[in-house]
């Protein structure tokens, strides 16, 4: 398949600027992969499709504040934009200026604090910051939430906590797993009481993730990496899963990458490492049943990915249904639920 053939017009106006007031006030569009069948629910009806047998595969990620801006010394403006973290002062990150900065260059943040450039990784830089504080105590006191380009306005106070799921642990995405930002407390109380079972993996989502496919051929395509981490305990839940006859519901798109780059085998092993998995249309899905998403860019890894899932055909439908009924989309947007 063709690039071109993911490509759809969404209105501006069905962009979701800001999250509702509540996590679980969206809407969910749910749709069978073998009837193409549409309904129309709100995400309150979840819990009602889902069963004790079943596995929901949550990812425990969590979004740094991974925007930082600054100044060279000639007085130039500089935005940053943390990639990866590769240990207490070091990373890899996008930077944005009139001039790229050269190797040796020093850029001056907020309170005093600086970063010194220490050369290119392709499109990406390298940089130390200098002084006694760790990286993450360094963005925590002075960085910005890294809100998605189609998100217009500036971060404010609440996307501190909206831009961020209510079970995040583990520190190193700079984009959140957006279908988890619906769940809240509340829920995830009457799911356990349901006796629904969950389990989590760690996918760190980079920003890459936003970057559009260039190639109009797939098959050349070079696909982002990210860090991700399957747990033998995530590995047992699954098993008991299919020794009940339960489904593995994967909560977002990275929930399914990790359990599917942990299952190239065939069968899925506990591991961590780096994943530039892309799942196209023919990719034949190990480990994951149903999958609750979001709506996704036109031509974007991550609708090529939910095509695969549950048909290209009747998610191009979809799409078409929900730009009808005036769905919210992408980051802060309602949700879909997808099952095989």
């Amino acid at each position: 398949m063709k690039k071109s053939d993911f490509n759809y017009v969404l209105p501006e106006a069905l962009i979701a600027q800001k999250p509702l007031p509540n996590r679980d006030a969206s809407r969910l569009l749910c749709m069978n992969r073998e009837s193409g069948h549409i309904v129309d629910r709100q995400f309150t009806n979840f819990i009602d499709l889902i069963n004790k047998d079943d596995l929901l595969v949550l990812n425990d990620t969590k979004v740094i504040p991974a925007r930082l801006f600054g100044k060279k010394l000639s007085g130039g403006k500089v935005e940053i934009l943390i990639e990866r973290i590769l240990d207490e002062h070091n990373a890899i990150a996008h930077v944005r200026a009139s001039k790229s900065p050269k190797e040796g260059a020093l850029i001056d943040l907020d309170n005093g604090h600086c970063c010194e450039v220490q050369g290119r990784e392709d499109d990406l830089f390298k940089l130390a910051f200098k002084g006694e504080s760790s990286l993450l105590s360094l963005l925590e006191q002075i960085g910005h939430i890294p809100l998605p380009p189609y998100i217009t306005r500036a971060d404010d106070e609440s996307d501190l906590t909206r831009y961020q799921t209510v079970f995040a642990k583990t520190a190193g995405a700079v984009a959140a797993p957006t279908a988890g930002l619906h769940f809240d407390e509340a829920l995830l109380e009457k799911i356990n009481t349901k006796g629904i079972h969950t389990a989590f993996v760690t996918l760190h989502v980079g920003s890459g993730t936003f970057q559009p496919v260039r190639a109009e051929n797939l098959a050349d395509h070079l696909m982002h990496k990210e860090y991700f981490a399957v747990s033998a305990a995530t590995v047992d839940a699954v098993q008991q899963t299919r020794e009940r006859g339960g489904r593995v519901i994967a909560i977002g798109t990275t929930a399914v990458r990790a359990l599917e780059s942990a299952s190239k085998s065939g069968q899925l092993t506990a591991g961590c490492g780096d994943t530039d998995l892309f799942i196209t249309p023919s990719y034949e899905f190990k480990s994951v049943d149903a999958l609750l998403t979001n709506f996704h860019l036109p031509e974007s890894t991550l609708l090529m990915l939910v095509s695969a899932f549950a048909g290209y055909q009747p998610i191009m439908a979809a799409y078409q249904h929900a730009i009808e009924q005036s769905y919210r989309f992408f980051s802060y947007g309602d949700a879909m639920f997808l099952s095989r």
